[in-house]
């Protein structure tokens, strides 16, 4: 049970990291600036195997048409994935995920959208930010140098994901530590170096709490997981950039009401200060965000 005495004693034991800023910078022509407004991005999945069916096109057409709904919605980012993160989901090579991925990509761009890619190949970073995408969804932890300098040339952006493995699809048990949001913090340090090294200027780090560990399959044991890190969320600003939640389902919970779960976790994402939320549920995600009053 969440208390007002847990939230209490969240603030009190880091009250120094309450008051954090993090950077500000224009993409695609907009202003994304975390200390006075959140942002919020909209999922196009372009797997069958994708578990929220809402957020399924079967083709190009209906990913552009997708594409366009969203961002009439108030998607400020449109994030486009050619594989599904689920564990039996079926696999899909460098050359499937270009060809799905590079006529959308195109389109959206071409039509004067933010655009978003979920990957960890090389081969497809590259590919994607020549067709215009200007933000790499990084769901891996294997040449990430190599990605970080793409997204530098290509003047675009990062949402640097948390992964223990070699990438989304890659994973085991989850190792909690004995402070999760410390050791996310710690995770986030190392890869930022990396990153402002190779010449990143826009970034977001992301928590990956959505991902599909073995030892996660417990509903309790993962939605405590996740209440903690998205009420810890402040923490990890003090390391000077914004941070990025994918909001998550918990269908165990939720049943048919299954999309009321993202709004929900919105709420604890919001009260530990997320700049970007990325929602299958658009405008349920952002009448939340107008009702706390931080949109």
């Amino acid at each position: 049970m969440l208390r007002l005495e847990d939230l209490a004693a969240i603030a009190q034991s880091h009250a120094a990291d309450l008051g954090s800023r993090v950077a500000a910078f224009d993409l695609g022509g907009r202003r994304f600036d975390g200390n006075e407004k959140p942002a919020v991005m909209g999922v196009i999945n372009l797997s069958a195997d994708s578990w929220y069916r809402e957020s399924v096109a079967p083709s190009t057409e209906a990913a552009v048409r997708m594409g366009h709904v969203l961002a009439a919605q108030g998607a400020d980012i449109l994030d486009v994935g050619a594989e599904s993160s689920l564990a039996q989901a079926a696999r899909v090579d460098e050359a499937a995920q270009r060809s799905r991925l590079l006529p959308v990509v195109r389109e959206l761009a071409g039509a004067g959208h933010l655009v978003s890619v979920e990957t960890y190949h090389p081969a497809v970073t590259r590919a994607c930010l020549e067709a215009g995408a200007k933000v790499l969804n990084l769901t891996g932890t294997e040449r990430t140098a190599e990605m970080y300098r793409m997204v530098a040339d290509h003047d675009a952006a990062v949402i640097i994901c948390h992964v223990q493995g070699a990438n989304v699809r890659a994973v085991g048990d989850f190792d909690f530590g004995a402070d999760p949001a410390a050791m996310l913090r710690d995770y986030f340090e190392r890869e930022i170096e990396v990153a402002v090294g190779q010449g990143v200027r826009r970034l977001w780090i992301d928590p990956g709490l959505g991902f599909y560990y073995r030892n996660l399959q417990d509903s309790s044991v993962r939605i405590r997981h996740q209440m903690g890190v998205f009420l810890n969320t402040f923490r990890l600003r003090a390391l000077g950039w914004p941070t990025c939640h994918a909001l998550p389902h918990a269908f165990e919970c939720f049943g048919d009401e299954v999309r009321c779960a993202e709004p929900f976790f919105a709420v604890l994402a919001a009260l530990g200060r997320t700049d970007l939320f990325r929602t299958h549920e658009v405008p349920r995600t952002r009448a939340v965000l107008s009702t706390l009053g931080v949109w």
